[in-house]
């Protein structure tokens, strides 16, 4: 594997959705590359700090500027 397919997985590898030999693939390139492990630590800090976050928290401008950026993602 290489870092751009890790960071393509690293939502699904979170999610504990990946296949067992693709998660097998995915930890080992964690341990041959620590700029892959850094951002998949600073995945989960991010993660962490979004999930805690209440609709409140979120001024109406930022949140409608969110959901324009994503309204094509897929």
């Amino acid at each position: 594997m290489d870092c751009i397919e890790l960071v393509e997985l690293v939502t699904a590898y979170l999610d504990g959705s990946l296949d067992a030999q693709t998660r097998e693939r995915f930890d080992l390139h964690l341990l041959e590359c620590d700029g892959c492990e850094n951002y998949l630590q600073q995945f989960r800090v991010t993660v962490r700090t979004l999930g805690s976050l209440e609709p409140r928290d979120v001024a109406p401008e930022f949140r409608a500027r969110l959901l324009r950026a994503f309204e094509d993602w897929r």
